[in-house]
């Protein structure tokens, strides 16, 4: 069996491939945000930048999930609405004192881009271990879920997992680079 070989942060060592899934030690750092009830994350390396919420100037005939553009010190920078093109619905607590924009790396955009979130809620490293890849699998292929983080936490002297939601920026947003 042939083991395709990928591009890793330094200190991410495979351990295991068999039957196609690849387990690996090491860690990895994300960005943890919210949006509605749920908590998602992305490559720290994806991320330019956080900034809070500014006035988006409503572009006419662009796909619904594009919020606009707004001025960021100079640089014209495309919005879009994270929570309309992963379709999850708003929860009417959704303010936007807490909303931030996640500016993001050139590298992984054509044009100058940020993600509207309901908020960050921190930068935080994990171990690989705390990552289920398999769970990805279950939902359909065009869904850019990496995988699901288990992140232990304390409710009432009960240990328990909160789950985050670990997608690929830079394949979600694809087709909406492809298209502006």
């Amino acid at each position: 069996m042939a083991i395709k070989t990928e591009a890793r942060p330094e200190g991410t060592d495979i351990v295991h491939a068999q039957a196609g899934t690849i387990k690996r030690s090491g860690s990895i750092q994300v960005v943890v945000f919210s949006l509605g009830n749920e908590q998602f994350a992305i490559d720290l390396f994806d991320v330019k930048e956080v900034v809070e919420y500014t006035n988006i100037t409503k572009l006419p005939n662009v796909p619904p999930y594009v919020k606009g553009i707004i001025d960021l010190r100079g640089e014209i920078t495309t919005i879009i609405d994270l929570k309309h093109r992963l379709n999850i619905a708003a929860t009417g607590t959704d303010t936007l004192d807490t909303s931030r924009i996640i500016v993001l790396d050139s590298a992984i955009t054509r044009s100058k881009t940020g993600i509207l979130v309901d908020d960050v809620t921190s930068v935080s490293t994990f171990d690989e271990e705390q990552v289920d890849y398999t769970s990805a699998s279950v939902s359909n292929d065009d869904t850019a879920i990496i995988g699901i983080i288990k992140r232990k936490v304390k409710v009432q002297d009960k240990e328990t997992n909160e789950l985050i939601i670990w997608i690929d920026i830079k394949r979600l947003l694809g087709d909406i680079d492809s298209g502006l």
